[in-house]
């Protein structure tokens, strides 16, 4: 099993063997998975069990900060398991938006030390 945490990633083994990597102090890394029918509720991204609907799918991705800088404006691919990683600047509130042939989904995003690492509600609608 592997879980990302805001501050690390826990491993652990069928054996019941456990270990921690922590992750930067300067980013935070988010995986999303964009739906149009079918989600999970998530908190914390499992890299072993997590599964979302649209798998190697192309998208555009816009990340802006609070300051109207564009962090992201880019088109990105989703991964086999249908979730898309995005490293982004720790303690921050961000805007998301994801396009996928004129259908969109955006989202505030937090970067903190409580905040999610999956998230699993943005649903592209036209």
């Amino acid at each position: 099993m592997a879980a990302v945490l805001p501050d690390r990633l826990d491993l652990s083994d069928a054996s019941g063997r456990q270990t921690s990597l922590s992750l930067s102090d300067e980013d935070f890394y988010v995986s999303i998975a964009p739906f149009v029918g079918t989600t999970h509720d998530c908190f914390h991204h499992s890299l072993t069990t997590c599964v979302g609907e649209l798998q190697e799918q192309e998208l555009e991705v816009r990340v802006v900060a609070a300051d109207g800088t564009v962090l992201v404006d880019e088109m990105r691919t989703t991964a086999p398991n249908g979730f898309l990683g995005l490293w982004l600047p720790r303690d921050q509130e961000l805007a998301l938006t994801l396009t996928q042939d004129g259908a969109s989904a955006s989202t505030p995003v937090a970067t903190t030390a409580d905040s999610p690492t999956c998230l699993t509600t943005m649903q592209l609608t036209d």
